[in-house]
């Protein structure tokens, strides 16, 4: 069974703000678990999310 994260979990792995991260869910760009109240996330998820935000800079010899 995989182990769900909490905000503050997740906010420590991505180092980022809590509260940016309650934005991102509001937003639609994460998702997440609502379990009793908590929000839980599976790092699978936001490891694949990660992976399809990922961009090459110019400078690693992409062409535009």
């Amino acid at each position: 069974m995989t182990r769900l994260m909490d905000i503050d979990e997740l906010a420590d792995y991505l180092r980022l703000k809590r509260q940016t991260l309650y934005n991102w869910l509001h937003q639609g760009k994460i998702s997440g678990i609502k379990v009793g109240g908590v929000w839980r996330f599976d790092r699978r998820d936001i490891d694949s999310w990660l992976k399809s935000r990922k961009r090459l800079s110019k400078s690693s010899g992409e062409n535009p």
